[in-house]
Protein backbone atom coordinates (compact mmCIF):
# COMPACT_ATOMS: atom_id res chain seq x y z
CA UNK A 1 0.00 0.00 0.00
CA UNK A 2 1.49 3.33 -1.06
CA UNK A 3 1.17 6.54 0.92
CA UNK A 4 1.03 9.50 -1.46
CA UNK A 5 1.18 13.20 -0.61
CA UNK A 6 -0.40 15.75 -2.93
CA UNK A 7 0.37 19.45 -3.14
CA UNK A 8 -2.75 21.44 -4.01
CA UNK A 9 -3.84 24.94 -4.88
CA UNK A 10 -7.49 25.84 -4.55
CA UNK A 11 -9.99 28.66 -4.39
CA UNK A 12 -12.36 27.98 -1.51
CA UNK A 13 -15.26 30.20 -2.56
CA UNK A 14 -17.47 27.36 -3.81
CA UNK A 15 -16.72 25.02 -0.92
CA UNK A 16 -17.72 24.62 2.71
CA UNK A 17 -14.14 24.23 3.82
CA UNK A 18 -11.83 21.24 3.56
CA UNK A 19 -13.49 18.59 5.72
CA UNK A 20 -16.16 16.31 4.27
CA UNK A 21 -19.66 17.37 5.32
CA UNK A 22 -22.99 15.74 4.67
CA UNK A 23 -24.85 17.29 1.70
CA UNK A 24 -22.35 20.16 1.33
CA UNK A 25 -19.56 20.50 -1.24
CA UNK A 26 -16.08 20.43 0.31
CA UNK A 27 -12.55 20.33 -1.05
CA UNK A 28 -11.81 16.93 0.53
CA UNK A 29 -14.91 15.29 -0.92
CA UNK A 30 -14.21 16.70 -4.38
CA UNK A 31 -10.60 15.50 -4.24
CA UNK A 32 -11.57 12.05 -2.92
CA UNK A 33 -14.06 11.57 -5.74
CA UNK A 34 -11.44 12.56 -8.33
CA UNK A 35 -8.85 10.24 -6.79
CA UNK A 36 -11.30 7.34 -6.69
CA UNK A 37 -11.98 7.79 -10.40
CA UNK A 38 -8.24 7.71 -11.12
CA UNK A 39 -7.01 4.87 -8.86
CA UNK A 40 -10.12 2.70 -9.07
CA UNK A 41 -10.96 2.39 -5.37
CA UNK A 42 -12.29 4.55 -2.54
CA UNK A 43 -9.72 6.75 -0.80
CA UNK A 44 -9.60 8.91 2.30
CA UNK A 45 -7.80 12.23 2.06
CA UNK A 46 -6.06 13.55 5.17
CA UNK A 47 -5.57 17.30 4.88
CA UNK A 48 -3.02 19.54 6.59
CA UNK A 49 -5.76 21.68 8.16
CA UNK A 50 -9.48 22.27 8.39
CA UNK A 51 -9.73 25.41 6.32
CA UNK A 52 -13.06 27.17 6.81
CA UNK A 53 -15.74 27.76 4.19
CA UNK A 54 -14.52 30.29 1.66
CA UNK A 55 -10.84 30.12 2.69
CA UNK A 56 -8.28 29.56 -0.07
CA UNK A 57 -4.96 27.72 -0.27
CA UNK A 58 -2.01 28.68 -2.44
CA UNK A 59 -0.24 25.66 -0.97
CA UNK A 60 -1.96 22.74 0.75
CA UNK A 61 -0.82 19.17 1.47
CA UNK A 62 -3.07 16.10 1.61
CA UNK A 63 -2.15 12.43 1.72
CA UNK A 64 -3.96 9.21 0.86
CA UNK A 65 -3.23 5.49 0.58
CA UNK A 66 -3.63 3.51 -2.59
CA UNK A 67 -2.81 0.20 -4.25
CA UNK A 68 -2.49 1.95 -7.60
CA UNK A 69 0.83 1.74 -9.44
CA UNK A 70 0.37 5.02 -11.34
CA UNK A 71 3.69 6.91 -11.15
CA UNK A 72 3.65 10.10 -9.09
CA UNK A 73 4.83 12.07 -12.11
CA UNK A 74 1.56 11.22 -13.88
CA UNK A 75 -0.85 11.56 -10.94
CA UNK A 76 -1.30 15.37 -11.06
CA UNK A 77 -2.28 15.25 -14.74
CA UNK A 78 -4.68 12.36 -14.17
CA UNK A 79 -6.30 13.97 -11.12
CA UNK A 80 -6.64 17.39 -12.75
CA UNK A 81 -8.71 15.89 -15.57
CA UNK A 82 -11.24 14.84 -12.91
CA UNK A 83 -11.17 18.03 -10.82
CA UNK A 84 -13.07 21.31 -11.29
CA UNK A 85 -10.96 24.29 -12.39
CA UNK A 86 -10.82 25.82 -8.89
CA UNK A 87 -8.83 22.87 -7.45
CA UNK A 88 -5.46 21.95 -8.95
CA UNK A 89 -2.96 19.25 -7.97
CA UNK A 90 0.52 20.67 -8.57
CA UNK A 91 2.62 17.69 -7.48
CA UNK A 92 2.49 14.18 -6.01
CA UNK A 93 5.14 12.25 -4.12
CA UNK A 94 5.52 8.90 -2.40
CA UNK A 95 6.01 9.39 1.35
CA UNK A 96 6.82 6.99 4.18
CA UNK A 97 3.97 4.95 5.66
CA UNK A 98 3.72 7.05 8.86
CA UNK A 99 3.54 10.41 7.07
CA UNK A 100 0.39 12.33 7.95
CA UNK A 101 -0.48 15.63 6.27
CA UNK A 102 -1.62 17.22 9.53
CA UNK A 103 0.33 15.26 12.15
CA UNK A 104 3.69 15.67 10.40
CA UNK A 105 3.20 19.42 9.87
CA UNK A 106 5.17 21.50 12.40
CA UNK A 107 4.44 25.04 11.16
CA UNK A 108 1.87 26.77 8.98
CA UNK A 109 1.68 30.21 7.43
CA UNK A 110 -1.55 32.02 6.59
CA UNK A 111 -1.79 35.27 4.67
CA UNK A 112 -4.74 37.64 5.00
CA UNK A 113 -5.40 40.16 2.22
CA UNK A 114 -7.15 43.50 2.75
CA UNK A 115 -8.02 45.67 -0.24
CA UNK A 116 -7.77 49.08 1.40
CA UNK A 117 -9.40 51.56 -0.98
CA UNK A 118 -12.47 53.75 -1.01
CA UNK A 119 -13.57 52.08 -4.26
CA UNK A 120 -13.94 48.32 -4.50
CA UNK A 121 -12.23 46.24 -7.16
CA UNK A 122 -14.46 43.49 -8.62
CA UNK A 123 -11.42 41.30 -9.31
CA UNK A 124 -10.90 40.92 -5.55
CA UNK A 125 -14.44 39.86 -4.67
CA UNK A 126 -14.09 36.80 -2.38
CA UNK A 127 -10.29 37.10 -2.78
CA UNK A 128 -9.58 40.02 -0.41
CA UNK A 129 -11.52 41.92 2.26
CA UNK A 130 -12.67 45.24 0.84
CA UNK A 131 -12.06 47.84 3.54
CA UNK A 132 -12.80 51.46 2.48
CA UNK A 133 -11.48 53.31 5.56
CA UNK A 134 -7.74 54.03 5.37
CA UNK A 135 -5.64 51.79 7.58
CA UNK A 136 -2.24 52.79 8.94
CA UNK A 137 -0.01 49.80 8.25
CA UNK A 138 2.59 50.96 10.79
CA UNK A 139 0.03 50.72 13.60
CA UNK A 140 -1.08 47.36 12.23
CA UNK A 141 2.53 46.11 12.26
CA UNK A 142 2.95 47.19 15.89
CA UNK A 143 -0.27 45.39 16.78
CA UNK A 144 0.76 42.26 14.90
CA UNK A 145 4.05 42.02 16.79
CA UNK A 146 2.16 41.70 20.07
CA UNK A 147 1.02 38.22 19.00
CA UNK A 148 4.54 36.87 18.46
CA UNK A 149 5.67 34.32 21.04
CA UNK A 150 3.98 31.57 23.05
CA UNK A 151 0.60 32.66 24.41
CA UNK A 152 -2.85 31.41 25.26
CA UNK A 153 -4.83 32.41 22.18
CA UNK A 154 -8.33 31.72 23.56
CA UNK A 155 -9.19 35.41 23.08
CA UNK A 156 -8.85 35.07 19.30
CA UNK A 157 -10.64 31.86 18.52
CA UNK A 158 -14.24 30.92 17.85
CA UNK A 159 -15.97 28.12 19.70
CA UNK A 160 -16.42 25.12 17.45
CA UNK A 161 -13.51 22.71 17.80
CA UNK A 162 -12.54 21.02 21.05
CA UNK A 163 -8.82 21.23 21.72
CA UNK A 164 -6.71 20.12 24.69
CA UNK A 165 -4.93 23.46 24.88
CA UNK A 166 -5.37 26.94 23.44
CA UNK A 167 -1.66 27.72 23.83
CA UNK A 168 0.17 28.20 20.55
CA UNK A 169 3.48 29.70 19.41
CA UNK A 170 3.49 32.43 16.77
CA UNK A 171 6.89 32.72 15.06
CA UNK A 172 6.21 35.88 13.07
CA UNK A 173 3.36 38.18 12.11
CA UNK A 174 4.26 40.63 9.35
CA UNK A 175 2.24 43.44 7.78
CA UNK A 176 3.03 44.82 4.33
CA UNK A 177 1.31 47.36 2.09
CA UNK A 178 1.67 47.44 -1.69
CA UNK A 179 -0.42 50.33 -2.97
CA UNK A 180 -4.01 49.45 -1.98
CA UNK A 181 -3.33 45.88 -0.87
CA UNK A 182 -2.34 45.13 2.72
CA UNK A 183 -1.16 41.61 3.52
CA UNK A 184 -0.83 40.06 6.98
CA UNK A 185 1.42 36.98 7.09
CA UNK A 186 1.36 34.89 10.26
CA UNK A 187 3.28 31.70 11.01
CA UNK A 188 2.55 29.45 13.99
CA UNK A 189 2.92 25.86 15.15
CA UNK A 190 -0.85 25.55 14.97
CA UNK A 191 -4.03 27.61 14.65
CA UNK A 192 -7.25 27.46 16.63
CA UNK A 193 -10.65 27.69 14.96
CA UNK A 194 -10.86 31.10 13.22
CA UNK A 195 -7.67 32.21 15.00
CA UNK A 196 -5.98 33.75 11.95
CA UNK A 197 -9.13 35.71 11.02
CA UNK A 198 -9.70 36.91 14.59
CA UNK A 199 -6.06 38.02 14.84
CA UNK A 200 -6.48 40.02 11.64
CA UNK A 201 -9.65 41.61 13.01
CA UNK A 202 -7.81 42.55 16.20
CA UNK A 203 -4.98 44.16 14.23
CA UNK A 204 -7.55 46.19 12.25
CA UNK A 205 -9.32 47.23 15.47
CA UNK A 206 -6.00 48.56 16.79
CA UNK A 207 -5.53 50.56 13.56
CA UNK A 208 -9.04 51.96 13.98
CA UNK A 209 -8.09 53.23 17.44
CA UNK A 210 -10.39 50.87 19.34
CA UNK A 211 -7.47 50.13 21.68
CA UNK A 212 -3.69 50.78 21.65
CA UNK A 213 -1.66 48.04 19.92
CA UNK A 214 0.22 47.44 23.17
CA UNK A 215 -3.01 46.29 24.88
CA UNK A 216 -3.20 43.14 22.78
CA UNK A 217 -0.96 41.31 25.26
CA UNK A 218 -3.43 42.17 28.01
CA UNK A 219 -6.35 40.98 25.87
CA UNK A 220 -4.60 37.65 25.33
CA UNK A 221 -3.84 37.30 29.03
CA UNK A 222 -7.51 37.90 29.91
CA UNK A 223 -8.70 35.34 27.36
CA UNK A 224 -11.82 37.40 26.67
CA UNK A 225 -13.04 36.90 23.08
CA UNK A 226 -15.29 39.96 23.18
CA UNK A 227 -12.33 42.23 24.02
CA UNK A 228 -10.50 41.32 20.82
CA UNK A 229 -11.40 42.26 17.27
CA UNK A 230 -13.97 40.58 15.03
CA UNK A 231 -13.53 37.49 12.90
CA UNK A 232 -12.92 39.02 9.46
CA UNK A 233 -14.43 37.54 6.25
CA UNK A 234 -13.09 34.21 5.03
CA UNK A 235 -12.47 35.28 1.43
CA UNK A 236 -9.31 37.19 2.31
CA UNK A 237 -7.53 34.25 3.94
CA UNK A 238 -5.02 31.96 2.21
CA UNK A 239 -2.89 29.08 3.44
CA UNK A 240 0.48 30.03 1.95
CA UNK A 241 3.32 27.97 3.43
CA UNK A 242 3.87 24.68 5.29
CA UNK A 243 6.79 23.11 7.11
CA UNK A 244 7.13 19.35 7.63
CA UNK A 245 9.46 17.45 9.95
CA UNK A 246 8.40 14.15 11.50
CA UNK A 247 11.84 12.65 12.06
CA UNK A 248 11.70 10.70 8.81
CA UNK A 249 11.04 13.48 6.31
CA UNK A 250 11.62 17.24 6.41
CA UNK A 251 10.61 19.73 3.72
CA UNK A 252 8.91 23.08 3.08
CA UNK A 253 6.05 23.86 0.73
CA UNK A 254 5.43 27.42 -0.39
Amino acid sequence: MRNIALELTYLGTAYHGWQVQKNLPTVAQTLEEAAQAVVGHKVHMTGCGRTDAGVHAKHYIANFRTTSTIPCARLPYALNTKLPPDIVVNAAMDVHEDFNAIGSCVRKEYTYCIYNSNIRDPFYVNRAWFYPKHLDESIMATAARQFVGTHDFAAVRSVGTDVKSTVRTVYYYEVERRERMITLRVCANGFLYNMARAMAGTVVYAAEGKFPPEEIGKILAQGNRTAAGPTVPAGGLYMTKLWYDDGKAAFEVG
